[in-house]
């Protein structure tokens, strides 16, 4: 027998109101439904939702550092000690031991400002009613651009045109094999980029399809997917750490990817 026309209707329903949920995190729009019944309409054609997470993120950032950060105690407590462990772990363990000491610490704002912007992000896109910026490949490609361009001009400043291109030439190989070894190595850059940019907004993109189609059970089947809920906590979790993680594997790889074109003789 078919169901009664009543709960198909009512499926259907859910099932679409978890798409809009779904999509509203993942997919850029013109409005942000920050409450059920409230919906802010967009009406500047430059901006958008994502846009709007990014200018409240950085923001937060902003407030954050600017106002909670005590950066003049001399023993740090409280979110002060919480963010001076991030901060120093960073110029450390990332940004020192990837370019040196003095390009480390001179380089150190940007790659903290990479770290934090994107745990912002990531995080943002876990609360009901925000939206997920990294999800959107336009964003981590922007991210993605940062590091291109410092990676190339800041290598080009830092050791002339000259000793850039010599980057590329690895010591003791024949010339002939240069020939197919040098644009190789040139659009390795290009290829670092590129992977930044997927691994980002791959890993954010997934882990709100997985949570929703968990979701998606419970909609669908009812009380029979319950235990379905406990695995959705436990990806949601998850996804907390994830998002620490890929802020961190950004950062990382950015740092290494510029100490290797910056110290090519490393």
């Amino acid at each position: 027998m078919s169901e009664p026309a009543e709960t198909v209707v009512t499926t259907e329903m859910r099932l679409q109101a978890l798409m809009d949920f779904l999509n509203h995190h993942v997919l850029n729009a013109r409005e942000w439904h920050i409450v059920p019944g409230l919906t802010l309409h967009i009406e500047w054609s430059w901006f958008s939702l994502h846009a709007i997470m990014l200018v409240l993120a950085a923001g937060f950032l902003i407030y954050l550092f600017g106002f909670r950060y005590d950066r003049h105690q001399k023993v740090p407590s409280g979110l002060s000690n919480l963010l001076e462990t991030f901060v120093l772990f960073i110029r450390d363990k990332i940004c020192i031991a990837c370019l040196g000491e003095e390009d480390g610490k001179r380089m150190a704002p940007l790659f903290l400002s990479f770290f934090f912007f994107i745990l912002t992000l990531n995080l943002m896109g876990l609360i009901p009613f925000f939206a997920s910026a990294t999800a959107n490949v336009s964003v981590t490609g922007g991210l993605a651009a940062i590091s291109l361009f410092f990676m190339t001009f800041g290598a080009i400043y830092k050791n002339g045109f000259v000793g850039f291109f010599q980057a590329f030439v690895p010591h003791g190989v024949p010339w002939p094999v240069l020939i197919l070894l040098v644009p190789i190595e040139m659009l390795g850059v290009l290829i670092k980029c590129f992977a930044l940019m997927i691994r980002l907004f791959a890993n954010m993109l997934a882990g709100h399809m997985v949570l929703g189609a968990i979701i998606g059970l419970i909609v669908v089947f009812g009380l029979i997917a319950l235990p379905a809920a406990a695995l959705g906590v436990a990806v949601y979790i998850l996804k907390i750490g994830v998002s620490l993680l890929q802020a961190y594997i950004f950062t990382m790889l950015s740092a290494m990817f510029m100490g290797q074109i910056w110290h090519p003789a490393h």
